[in-house]
């Protein structure tokens, strides 16, 4: 019985350590989801992986609509969304690698640029914590709260990870 109760403890740190270090990518940066961003430069200093996640915070005057190809992408044509999101502080889980195409739903927000492509990579671990930079900041620096946000996140997987692992131990063994 001990045995089947540390597998069944491992496999859990397993799950919640994976969880704690994926990254989120809070899109556009300091700006955020706005007509003011540029995304293409945003875009260019991230690395989306597996596991990440899509923070889109933005004001009443916006919406998060994700399409289906890059053809619907590039001709900003929302009609047929796969999802449409409007709560100002959406989050989208990177599940699988690929392709995702957002855009603004709010009428000629899209053909003004509002719109990202984001391209998900398999990948283990955490990605690079350089989710707050903004468009005008170099992708080789980051910002001290994102990194700090990233360290913390980490350490805390890493002592859950031991604590579980001393419990299970601890059962096992006594």
């Amino acid at each position: 019985m001990g045995c089947k109760n540390t597998i069944f403890l491992i496999l859990v740190a397993t799950l919640i350590t994976k969880e704690a270090l994926a990254t989120q990518h809070v899109v556009g940066g300091s700006q955020g989801w706005d007509q003011s961003t540029d995304f293409d430069s945003w875009t260019s200093g991230q690395t989306f992986k597996v596991g990440d996640q899509l923070v889109f915070k933005y004001s009443s005057l916006h919406s998060v609509v994700e399409l289906s190809n890059e053809s619907t992408y590039k001709k900003c044509d929302i009609s047929t969304p796969i999802n449409t999101l409007s709560t100002g502080k959406d989050v989208v889980k990177l599940d699988k690698p690929g392709t995702r195409y957002f855009t603004c739903g709010t009428l000629g927000h899209c053909g003004q640029g509002m719109k990202v492509k984001i391209t998900v990579v398999k990948g283990n671990g955490s990605s690079s914590p350089v989710s707050s930079l903004s468009p005008s900041s170099s992708p080789s620096t980051s910002s001290p709260t994102s990194t700090n946000a990233a360290s913390t996140s980490q350490c805390f997987a890493s002592l859950l990870l031991f604590v579980t692992l001393s419990f299970a131990t601890m059962i096992y063994f006594f």
